[in-house]
C-alpha cells in the first residue's frame, strides 16, 4: 500500500511538470516534455523517453481536458513507469532459474558491464502553472459561464472573503452547522427530511443557481425545475397513450453524491480546486442526530443513512434541483434510447420517471422493468420497489397527480374535494377547514386553485366564485 501511495505521489508530481507549459507552442513535444519532466525529477532516467512518447502523439483537444489527476492516472498505466521502479521481467523459467539457452560465461560478462542502476525516482522540484478554465463539451460551449479560476476568484465572485469562503465551504467535514432541519409527514407513512441552508449560504447558493447553473441546459426529458417546463408539459408528453408506466427512484436528492457534484463542475470547465469549493457550497453531511432520528422512525436503512452521513445533495438548497438533473443527464440519455428500442416515449420529472406507449409495451413490461432498473442502478440510483405501476387505457392514468387518459386535468375526486372545502369554508369560516392550523390558509387555497387552472379554467372560475364568498375576518 506505501509503494502504491508512492507511486501515485510521484505520477502527481511528473503530472504537474507536463501541464505546465503544455499549452504554449511546442509546450507538448518530446523535448519539452522530457527538459520539463527532468527538471522535476533531478535527472534523465533512460525510462523517461519511453514513457513521455506516446503523450507526443495525443491531440491539442486531449491535452486540453487533462488534470493533474487524469494524467497522472495515465502515466502510472504505463508499462514503461513501472521500469523506474524495477517492474521488469527477469528472464527466469517457472522455477526461479535463469534461462540456460544463453551461456554461464557470457551472463558472467554483462553482469560485470552493467551500469550501475538509477536512483528510485524523486520529486525534486515542483513545476506548477497557473490553474485556468477547461474546454468544455461540444453542447455546453455557447453557455455564458463566468471564469472562475481560483478560490480567490471564486470568493469575489460571491461577494465574500477568503475567510468566510472557507467557513461555508471548509476543506473538510465542517463544525458549524450551515443548515436547519424539518422533518415533514409523508402521504405514504414514515417521515421526509427537508435540509434548509441559513441565510448566508442560502444566499450563495441562490447566487451559484441563479448566475451559473441557470446557463446550463438539462436533457430534453427533464421537466422537473427546469424553465419553461411543468407539470403539466411532463404529463403531456403521455396524453392518450395505450399504456403508461411510471418508475420512482427512491431517495433522489441523496442519491446524489459529492463526486458527482464535482464531476459537474469539472464538465463545466472549472479547475480541480474551485470545483471541490463549489461543491462543498452545494453538498451537506446530515447531522448525526437527525439520521438516528429518521432510523428509529423505521423508514431509513442502513444504506440510506450512509449516503446522508457523507457529503450528498440536501433536499431544500436552491441549488440541489438543478444540479440533480446535470447529474442524471446521462441516466436521461440512456432512458430515453431504451424509450426508442421499446417504440415508447420517457420524461423524467424530478424522481418520477414515466414511459408511455401502444399496447405492446404491456407485454413488454417484465423486460422494460428489468432494463430500467439495471440502469438506474448503474447510474448510482435505485429504483422504489413499491411505486412502479404499470397503466392500461382502461384504468385511470395518473402522471404526478395528473390524469392523462384523454388529456391531461386534475383528478375528478381531488376538484370535489377542494370545492367541498371552499364550499364549507364559506358557510362556517376557513377556520373549520383549517385543521393543519397553517398559517397563511388563505394563500394554500389559492395555490390549490392555481394548481387546478393550469389544466381547466372552466374548473378554477367555478372554485373561485366559492373563494370569494369565504369571509376572512373570522
Amino acid at each position: 500500500m506505501r509503494e502504491t501511495r508512492f507511486r501515485h505521489l510521484i505520477a502527481r508530481g511528473l503530472a504537474r511538470a507536463l501541464l505546465a507549459d503544455a499549452g504554449k507552442p511546442g509546450g507538448t513535444a518530446l523535448p519539452a516534455l522530457q527538459a520539463r519532466a527532468a527538471a522535476a525529477l533531478g535527472q534523465r532516467p533512460a525510462w523517461l523517453r519511453e514513457l513521455l512518447q506516446p503523450l507526443t502523439l495525443l491531440s491539442p483537444i486531449t491535452w486540453q481536458k487533462f488534470d493533474i489527476t487524469s494524467l497522472a492516472r495515465r502515466l502510472e498505466d504505463s508499462p514503461a513507469f513501472g521500469l523506474a521502479f524495477g517492474d521488469e521481467d527477469d528472464d527466469e523459467d517457472e522455477d526461479g532459474e535463469a534461462d540456460s539457452s544463453e551461456p554461464q560465461a557470457s551472463q558472467a560478462i554483462d553482469d560485470r558491464d552493467d551500469p550501475e542502476p538509477e536512483r528510485p525516482p524523486r520529486i525534486r522540484r515542483l513545476i506548477l502553472r497557473p490553474p485556468a478554465m477547461r474546454p468544455r463539451p461540444l453542447g455546453l460551449q455557447a453557455c455564458t459561464l463566468p471564469d472562475i479560476t481560483t478560490d480567490a476568484d471564486l470568493a469575489r465572485w460571491l461577494q465574500l472573503s477568503r475567510e468566510q469562503l472557507r467557513w461555508l465551504a471548509p476543506a473538510t467535514r465542517p463544525v458549524v452547522e450551515h443548515y436547519r432541519y424539518s422533518l415533514q409527514a409523508k402521504q405514504a407513512g414514515g417521515l421526509r427530511l427537508l435540509e434548509t441552508p441559513k441565510v448566508e449560504l442560502k444566499r450563495v447558493q441562490r447566487h451559484i443557481l441563479h448566475a451559473l447553473l441557470s446557463e446550463v441546459p438539462v436533457h430534453e426529458a427533464a421537466h422537473g425545475f427546469t424553465a419553461g417546463r411543468s407539470v403539466k408539459t411532463h404529463a403531456a408528453a403521455h396524453v392518450g397513450q395505450a399504456v403508461v408506466i411510471r418508475f420512482d427512484l427512491r431517495d433522489f436528492f441523496g442519491s446524489i453524491g459529492a463526486a458527482q457534484v464535482n464531476a459537474v463542475w469539472r464538465t463545466l470547465g472549472y479547475p480541480e480546486g474551485v470545483a471541490r469549493s463549489l461543491t462543498a457550497l452545494c453538498t451537506h453531511h446530515t447531522a448525526g442526530m437527525v439520521i438516528e432520528r429518521l432510523r428509529d422512525d423505521g423508514g431509513l436503512d442502513w444504506m440510506g443513512a450512509k449516503r446522508l452521513a457523507s457529503a450528498h445533495l440536501p433536499q431544500g438548497a436552491p441549488t440541489s434541483p438543478a444540479l440533480a438533473n446535470l447529474c442524471a443527464f446521462n441516466l436521461d440519455l440512456r432512458l430515453e434510447g431504451l424509450a426508442w428500442v421499446f417504440g415508447a416515449s420517457y420524461t423524467r420529472y424530478a424522481d418520477d420517471l414515466v414511459f408511455s406507449g401502444p399496447a405492446s409495451l404491456r407485454l413488454q413490461f417484465r423486460a422494460l422493468h428489468a432494463w430500467v432498473a439495471e440502469i438506474v442502478r448503474d447510474e448510482g440510483f435505485a429504483l422504489h420497489p413499491d411505486k412502479t405501476r404499470c397503466l392500461p387505457r382502461h384504468q385511470r392514468q395518473r402522471v404526478t397527480g395528473v390524469v392523462v387518459n384523454v388529456r391531461p386535468n386534475v383528478p375528478r375526486d381531488d376538484f370535489d374535494r377542494l370545492k367541498a372545502c371552499l364550499h364549507q369554508s364559506a358557510l362556517h369560516g376557513q377556520a373549520s377547514q383549517n385543521k393543519e392550523r397553517l398559517a397563511d390558509f388563505r394563500s394554500h387555497l389559492l395555490g390549490r386553485i392555481g394548481w387546478v387552472g393550469q389544466f381547466s379554467m372552466t374548473r378554477q372560475a367555478r372554485l373561485m366564485r366559492l373563494f370569494d364568498k369565504i369571509d376572512w375576518a373570522n
